[in-house]
């Protein structure tokens, strides 16, 4: 007889959710109970016994309904997490090897990224564990109410502080900074373009506006693939570029290690590792994206999570590389600012265009995904206990003027991004990629089964997070009062 059905592995992990087509099975006689987020309830958190009380007949459940709207496939979960990890942090990431050195840089780089895969599978077991759909949710039942109200807060100013950092870089490439032509300028001469202010308003109004007004992080996944192979654009012409360079020996050769030679030196050095941190942070999205993915399941996640790593760490040491070769000890701390200039080679002015221009549609395009997980904390978090905010579309749209609107006004106030992700990353993004996660993985050892060695990671981890936060403020803090004596 055909059957649509295949044989599962003892290993694999399946969920059980409500058939797609029968919303108010729930509430029939000995039917099963299900969660908003399309788990089964139950009183055990360890799985093992459904409630008492219940006796439907499990096995009339499909494991896994995937119906016209089942969600997005493995490539459309990649995109949208490589796009939540590959925004501005890339652009800092040539500085911090300027700061670090190119062996040490590489280093960072690579082992940061597989820390990070790490910390992103834990959440997921624990959050598969505990029936969590979303970053608080786990935290809760790992910590109690108050821990969750922190974290949210963090999630809050980490994506709060990212998409600033956006806003800063269109406004600084298209309408220019005080040492910096922008696109507008060297397209069109002087005009009203020059007010970074009007041009990043501009850009809120007519872009992020109608993307932002989406409902659903799938729904995202075509914007955010346009966005990763505009990042492989700048990635590619700015290792080609620098390739002829070094070959025909018109670059400086590259420090390999860090600069020890003065204070700022020092300080800088101090507070780079926060911002290395930073560029891997995809924590808060994990849910949303694992929620959303057609036949769920910890071992896909997982596998969604590895493909974007390595597609990350390629993409970083390729940028950091190129960029520090390319520009020196000039690297600045948006390298999209340091293609304002010649090149040096054949077509330098298109390159340059394409590059700028290129990247900012590419933060346009990520500038969505990051604020979906943003608007759904604050609703989380002001408006707890209300209708889910899908249900609420009127909700959603003001939600989403408010955030719009003080994302806007954090971009005419922060200088530059340098001085964001310096504080972002040593406070709410090392407390959301790399605390939480062994936080809730040490709670909840005795449910999820921790081997030694991952009881060993996460205590490392968590002591190493500390450490790196606390040496970060404190070198944040001094770099702020030498500047200002």
């Amino acid at each position: 007889m055909d059957s649509n059905y295949s044989s599962i592995p003892k290993s694999t992990y399946v969920e059980l959710q409500p058939p797609s087509d029968s919303p108010n099975h729930s509430d029939s006689p000995g039917s099963l109970s299900f969660n908003e987020a399309g788990y089964l309830r139950s009183k055990d958190v360890e799985g093992d016994d459904i409630d008492d009380d219940l006796e439907a007949d499990v096995d009339n459940y499909p494991l896994v309904v995937s119906g016209p709207n089942g969600g997005s496939g493995v490539a459309g979960a990649v995109f949208n997490l490589t796009t939540t990890i590959i925004g501005a942090g890339i652009m800092a990431l040539p500085a911090t090897m300027k700061v670090l050195g190119v062996v040490l840089g590489l280093v960072l780089i690579i082992l940061m990224g597989l820390v990070s895969q790490i910390t992103v599978e834990l959440l997921v077991r624990f959050s598969v564990l505990c029936k969590a759909s979303s970053y608080g949710e786990v935290v809760q039942h790992a910590m109690g109410r108050p821990w969750r109200i922190l974290s949210e807060i963090c999630i809050i100013l980490n994506n709060a502080g990212m998409l600033i950092v956006y806003l800063i870089i269109v406004g600084d490439v298209m309408s220019g900074s005080v040492r910096h032509m922008g696109v507008f300028d060297q397209l069109m001469g002087n005009g009203v373009w020059d007010q970074r202010k009007l041009v990043i308003l501009v850009v809120m109004v007519i872009f992020l506006a109608p993307l932002c007004s989406l409902d659903k992080i799938d729904s995202l996944s075509l914007t955010s693939a346009a966005s990763v192979a505009l990042a492989v654009v700048f990635v590619v012409v700015a290792f080609v570029v620098a390739f002829i360079k070094l070959v025909e020996g018109r670059i400086d050769a590259p420090r390999m290690g860090p600069d020890f030679s003065s204070k700022q030196s020092i300080l800088d050095l101090l507070v780079v590792i926060p911002i290395m941190m930073n560029a891997y942070i995809c924590h808060f999205n994990v849910q949303p994206i694992y929620n959303e993915l057609k036949g769920r399941s910890p071992q896909k996640m997982n596998r969604v999570g590895r493909i974007t790593t390595i597609l990350c760490i390629l993409v970083y040491a390729s940028t950091a590389l190129a960029g520090y070769l390319l520009f020196g000890n000039n690297t600045e701390s948006d390298v999209l600012t340091n293609f304002d200039k010649d090149l040096g080679i054949r077509f330098s002015s298109a390159l340059n265009y394409i590059v700028r221009i290129g990247y900012i549609l590419h933060l346009i395009l990520v500038f969505p995904v990051i604020h979906f997980s943003l608007r759904q904390t604050v609703d989380s978090l002001v408006f707890e206990g209300s209708a889910p905010l899908s249900e609420s579309r009127k909700r959603s749209l003001g939600l989403t003027a408010v955030l719009l609107v003080l994302t806007y006004i954090g971009s005419t106030m922060i200088p530059n991004i340098w001085t964001a992700f310096k504080f972002t990353g040593s406070t709410s993004a090392v407390s959301l990629g790399f605390i939480f996660p062994p936080l809730i993985a040490l709670r909840l050892s005795h449910q999820g089964g921790l081997s030694h060695s991952e009881r060993l990671f996460s205590w490392s981890m968590l002591v190493l997070a500390v450490i790196v936060s606390i040496v970060g403020v404190v070198g944040n803090v001094y770099s702020i009062k030498s500047k200002s004596d």
